[in-house]
């Protein structure tokens, strides 16, 4: 039950942090691109494939509540591909394929790129 509430706090946190980037990201830029979503995205997957490297791999004995707290819960509430479909399917409803389209392929590949990238320098560390 501990385990349960402590993913619940880190998805309210990451939530939270999510919404307080994407807007910041949208108040600096035009928000005819989903810029935030994807800045967000592509950290929390950076942060995802560093921190499981770390926390199970160098820090074996960080107890697993501590786990779920920052992978599930944090990291979790954070990124959303969610966010991502929603903003994908507007723009294409919009008539923007070309925007859509880019969108998918920075989505994907950058998150994609962000993970291993993670997962690498989590392992050198």
């Amino acid at each position: 039950m501990n385990t349960i509430f402590l993913v619940f706090i880190g998805a309210g946190l990451g939530g939270v942090l999510r919404y307080v980037i994407s807007n910041g990201v949208y108040l600096l830029f035009k928000p005819n691109f989903p810029l935030g979503t994807l800045i967000v995205n592509i950290s929390g997957c950076f942060l995802m494939g560093l921190l499981f490297i770390i926390l199970l791999e160098r820090f074996a004995q960080i107890g697993s509540e501590l786990r779920a707290f920052i992978l599930i819960g944090m990291l979790g509430g954070y990124t959303t591909f969610s966010s991502f479909s929603i903003e994908t399917i507007n723009l294409f409803e919009n008539g923007d394929w070309l925007r859509a389209i880019i969108n998918i392929f920075l989505s994907l590949g950058l998150c994609f790129a962000a993970t291993w990238i993670g997962v690498v320098i989590g392992r050198n560390i």
